[in-house]
Parts: C-alpha cells; sequence; structure tokens
C-alpha cells in the first residue's frame, strides 16, 4: 500500500466527517432558529382588529379585545361632544400633550372623528377597567359630573374624551390606540395606514 492512497483516505474520511459534522449542525440550528418566529396565537394577538361600528347608536359604546387589552368605541352624540367643552379647567392634560395617543389624536375630542372615541379601556393608574358613567350628575359622582369614565378602584375619572381630571391617581388621560377607518361603517385598530 503506498503513501498516497493512504493520504487519499485520509483526506476521504476528513472530508466525510465534515459534511456530515456541518449537516448535523444545519440539522440542530434550523429549529432553535425556526423558534425566535412568533406563533400563530402571538401573531394572531398583534394583528389589527377590523370592527363594524355601524350598529353602535349615538351616546353608546362597545367593547372589543386587541392585543389583549379592552378597546372602547363611543359614538359620541351630539349633546356628549357639547359637554366635552365644559370643565377643560378641571383636567390634568386638556391638550393630551403628556399622553399616549397617535399624532391625529392630539386634538380637544382625541379622535380622527369628533363623534367617535377610540379608547383603551385600561386605568392608566394601576390598570383597573374604567366604567362607563355618561349620565350628567349622578349622586355619587357630584353635580359637576358631565360624563365620561370613571375608574371603581382608587376613583380616578376621565371625560369623554378620555382625559383625566386633576387631583385623582391616574397620572395621564387613557391611551388612545393606533387606528383608521377603512370606511364609514369600518375602523381597524391596530393600524395608521389601513394596512396589516
Amino acid at each position: 500500500m503506498s503513501n498516497d492512497s493512504g493520504l487519499s483516505r485520509r483526506h476521504f474520511l476528513i472530508g466525510a466527517t465534515t459534511v456530515t459534522a456541518a449537516a448535523g449542525a444545519v440539522a440542530t440550528a434550523v429549529p432553535f432558529v425556526v423558534s425566535f418566529n412568533p406563533s400563530a396565537r402571538a401573531r394572531a394577538l398583534g394583528a389589527a382588529v377590523t370592527v363594524d361600528i355601524s350598529n353602535i347608536e349615538s351616546g353608546a359604546y362597545i367593547r372589543v379585545l386587541w392585543r389583549g387589552r379592552a378597546i372602547y368605541i363611543v359614538h359620541r352624540s351630539p349633546e356628549m361632544l357639547e359637554r366635552l367643552e365644559t370643565g377643560n379647567n378641571d383636567l390634568r392634560d386638556p391638550d393630551s400633550a403628556e399622553s399616549e395617543q397617535p399624532q391625529f389624536a392630539q386634538n380637544e375630542f382625541r379622535s380622527l372623528r369628533p363623534e367617535l372615541l377610540v379608547v383603551e379601556g385600561v386605568c392608566t393608574h394601576l390598570g383597573c377597567v374604567p366604567l362607563s358613567r355618561f349620565e350628567v350628575a349622578p349622586a355619587d359622582l357630584g353635580p359637576d359630573w358631565v360624563g365620561g369614565f370613571f375608574c371603581p378602584c382608587h376613583g380616578s375619572m376621565f371625560d369623554l374624551s378620555g382625559r383625566v381630571f386633576a387631583g385623582v391617581p391616574a397620572p395621564t388621560n387613557l391611551t388612545v390606540p393606533p387606528y383608521t377607518f377603512i370606511d364609514n361603517d369600518t375602523v381597524m385598530i391596530g393600524s395608521e395606514s389601513g394596512n396589516v
């Protein structure tokens, strides 16, 4: 047996071992790398939600879930919009300068359309669920109450635009999520451009 055949066999064994090791490394790495992709459930939780708003009566609201959070869509009546003009002196952040909302919602209505409010139904104090209290001057909220949201956990109060009153535990206004209108009767929550 010559030295050439020994070297050639050695080169073949080294090459075969290297190829087998590389294939094993790839086979081991693929499931690991794939595990970084979000699951179908996680993708669904982060996806935009399309909501039909045609059946929301004036002065009423609906709740929907987006990313595991309650979203309130309020169809404000003309009377509710008039009440928004009163009581701005009692608000902590009337211009929404310190609150979380898209640029388009930095107005007195905190919305794209004055009659439709879209806010997260989560108190900015400790995450409780504020209740809709749209009636005027109920006994438990006093004669100055013109409607809005009341958090029963610690007494935070928000007006009909989700703006927080001064002197309550909540530090900021209710959060406005990104959203857009697909048409007159459909809103997409989770997207400002209409694309999912």
